[in-house]
C-alpha cells in the first residue's frame, strides 16, 4: 500500500506550520513544523488502516468518489483527509486529495 499526495496538497503542508504559528496556535515557530511533520507522517503511515467513510457529495470538487478519514490531534481539533483509492499493478494506492481540519468543514460533514 502507498500514500501519495496531490502537489497541491503538499504545498498545503509546506505553508501550514507557518500559518499556524502566525495565526497564534504555536508559540515557536518549531513546534508548529513538529505538529505538521507529525501530521503529515501519521497520514503517511496510517491512512490505509484507519476506518474510512464515503465523503459528502459537496468535496466532489477535489475528486468523485472519495473516501474520508480523521486524525483527532487533540480535543478541539481533527484533521481530514479525503483520498481516492485505485490498484496499480496489484498495489493498492490512496492519494490524498484534500485536507482541512474541523474548523473548517465541520458543517459540510
Amino acid at each position: 500500500m502507498t500514500v501519495i499526495f496531490l502537489p497541491e496538497v503538499r504545498k498545503y503542508f509546506e505553508n501550514l506550520a507557518l500559518i499556524l504559528y502566525e495565526k497564534g496556535y504555536f508559540s515557536f515557530e518549531d513546534i508548529a513544523h513538529k505538529y505538521v511533520e507529525d501530521l503529515f507522517g501519521e497520514i503517511k503511515t496510517s491512512l490505509p488502516i484507519r476506518p474510512h467513510k464515503p465523503a459528502p457529495i459537496y468535496f466532489d470538487m477535489y475528486g468523485k468518489n472519495m473516501d474520508y478519514v480523521g486524525f483527532p490531534k487533540n480535543k478541539r481539533t481533527t484533521w481530514y483527509v479525503f483520498f481516492t483509492t485505485y490498484r496499480e499493478n496489484g498495489e493498492e494506492i490512496y492519494l490524498v486529495r484534500y485536507i482541512a481540519n474541523n474548523h473548517t468543514i465541520a458543517q459540510h460533514l
